[in-house]
């Protein structure tokens, strides 16, 4: 190592959003690590036209607001985000209040927002200087030199410029991956869909979209654009963002094998997509075309990751070393965990603990949790054309997020649960459970597609205990009390499970089945975990039955009891 190289507690390489928040999350844990984030482009970056990620939901909110203390920040320079909505789809799509719809109609207990990230990242780049980050611009990192036996990393930054030696190097280049390619440590996906988006320096509200005055009173808590709205058709989704600068954020995710990647990989291309698909968003943007900021697009976005954290001492946190899909705003989540578990070790190791053991179990709890957020997308994207399987699917997927990685997070839980064994066991039992509905998911899919309209689905209304699970990510509860909660709530799950796959078969039957069908719902019957959950969904104290709305479509003409 060169003896002249300035050495530092922690080297970031790339200061986006990811980079930036853990420089300042160390920061906050130890005023005194010397920490250098080192970033190619120079601030301050646009505004509106900038990154993607625009979505926050609860995790990466709470780790934004109360971990990182930006709370004035995202009041003042962001906007509150009114859920997430969906608009399934009808018909040729022409319209909007004919469609499916799944959203909240009143403001949520725990805010999330709706970023600009160039807004967001300059703002970081200000707050970390101000506490002492070395926050290098415009400075091309060429090489890392990974040190072994506990000697310290050397960063190579410019032919003209000094190596640094770091302690720590952390990846946060994003897709760039430096570390995971100079490792080997890839791990490519079955997951494979392209993503185009661009923004327009318009407001595009949906709620414009129909004169329909019953439609419209629907909402009458929050405004529908507000929300992060997905125009949903089978084997792609649209987004609808808006950004507090005034512009909107709109994306195209399509599946590989359902939607050709170069059917709208270009403006013009996209332009002709969105009128075959979602012709009342097309007709919204070619009134504004002169108004379009930008135009980007991202080929086979989801890969996976064999490490991301070593005892060696050098991490990948972020798109540097997972990205999963973009639905349900996962990747802010994911950087937040990932944060959160590299300052847990970075402090530790400066308290002269030794942390190889730390390293394993938090790189085992990072891979599983990527799983359990893989597989709610890898090969579900066909369900999203069926909209009682797409609502109930949604249903799910958010009372699990609730029940699980953000109950977790809310109560800083994922830096120790190497430390419960019991806790541990809990969120494998929920990936395998988790797993399996989602492959129910695609087979009920599978039995049919009967169209859907004029039904609006408000997850607060169709199950009543659904307002608890999202309070209780944030009830503060000891230790103790946090994993009797986790267990109740895995019990709760599987006892959903149970109810999916009793209230499904039941109607398929009631239907007057085919034989295809009759097989699937007898494998169903003898598949070992769904027929633990259907015991437990039966064991349930029919003093307090779950609604079965949630997965009906809201239908109630029958109360399904265990």
């Amino acid at each position: 190592m060169s003896e002249t190289a300035e050495r530092l507690d922690v080297a970031i390489l790339g200061g986006g959003i990811t980079g930036l928040t853990l420089a300042l999350q160390l920061k906050r844990a130890d005023p005194e690590l010397r920490v250098t984030v080192l970033e190619r482009q120079e601030h301050p970056v646009p505004e509106a036209a900038h990154k993607v990620g625009e979505s926050s939901v609860e995790v990466q909110a709470h780790y934004l607001r109360d971990i990182l203390g930006l709370a004035d920040h995202l009041d003042s320079e962001q906007l509150h985000k009114f859920g997430l909505r969906m608009f399934l789809t009808h018909g040729d799509n022409t319209d909007i209040a004919r469609r499916v719809e799944y959203g909240q109609i009143a403001e949520a207990p725990l805010a999330s927002y709706q970023l600009d990230r160039g807004r967001l990242e300059n703002a970081l780049g200000r707050l970390v200087t101000g506490l002492g980050v070395d926050f290098r611009q415009g400075v091309k990192v060429r090489d890392v030199d990974l040190g072994t036996a506990g000697t310290d990393h050397l960063v190579h930054i410019g032919a003209d410029q000094s190596p640094l030696r770091a302690r720590w190097v952390v990846d946060a280049t994003g897709r760039a991956g430096l570390l995971k390619r100079k490792l080997g440590l890839a791990r490519p996906l079955g997951h494979r869909a392209n993503a185009a988006w661009f923004r327009i320096e318009h407001e595009v509200d949906v709620q414009r979209w129909s004169d329909d005055e019953q439609w419209q009173d629907r909402v009458a808590g929050g405004l529908r654009r507000l929300s992060t709205n997905h125009l949903m058709g089978p084997g792609y989704w649209v987004w609808l963002i808006p950004l507090a600068s005034g512009s909107t954020s709109i994306g195209i995710v399509a599946e590989d094998a359902a939607h050709s990647f170069e059917g709208f990989n270009t403006l013009e291309r996209a332009l002709d997509w969105l009128d075959e698909h979602e012709p009342q968003c097309a007709a919204e943007v070619r009134r504004h075309l002169a108004e379009i900021q930008d135009f980007r697009v991202m080929k086979d976005y989801a890969y996976g990751c064999q490490q991301v954290y070593s005892e060696d001492r050098w991490c990948l946190t972020g798109e540097a070393g997972v990205s999963i899909d973009p639905l349900y705003s996962s990747g802010g989540d994911l950087m937040a965990i990932s944060n959160g578990l590299i300052t847990d070790l970075v402090t530790r190791d400066r308290g002269g603990e030794d942390i190889t053991e730390k390293a394993v179990a938090h790189n085992q709890v990072y891979l599983v949790l990527s799983e359990i957020w893989l597989v709610a997308y890898e090969g579900q994207y066909p369900v999203m054309g069926n909209a009682q399987v797409m609502v109930a699917k949604v249903i799910w997927d958010t009372i699990i997020y609730w029940a699980v990685p953000g109950l977790l997070f809310f109560h800083d839980k994922f830096r120790r649960l190497g430390e419960s064994p019991a806790a541990f066991a809990n969120l494998q039992r929920t990936w395998l459970l988790h797993t399996r509905v989602q492959e129910f998911f695609r087979e009920w899919h599978h039995t049919g597609n009967e169209p859907a309209s004029d039904v609006f689905a408000d997850p607060y209304s169709l199950l009543e205990f659904i307002v608890d699970l999202h309070n209780g990510m944030a009830a503060g509860l000891d230790d103790d009390k946090l994993e009797e909660q986790f267990a109740r709530n895995v019990d709760l799950l599987e006892e959903l499970a149970g109810q999916l796959v009793v209230t499904v078969t039941r109607r398929l039957e009631e239907q007057g089945p085919d034989d295809a069908t009759r097989a699937r719902t007898e494998r169903w019957r003898t598949d070992a975990l769904l027929a633990e959950a259907v015991a437990r969904y039966e064991r349930r104290d029919g003093s307090d039955p779950i609604d079965s709305a949630w997965i009906t479509l809201g239908a109630r003409n029958e109360a399904v009891r265990p």
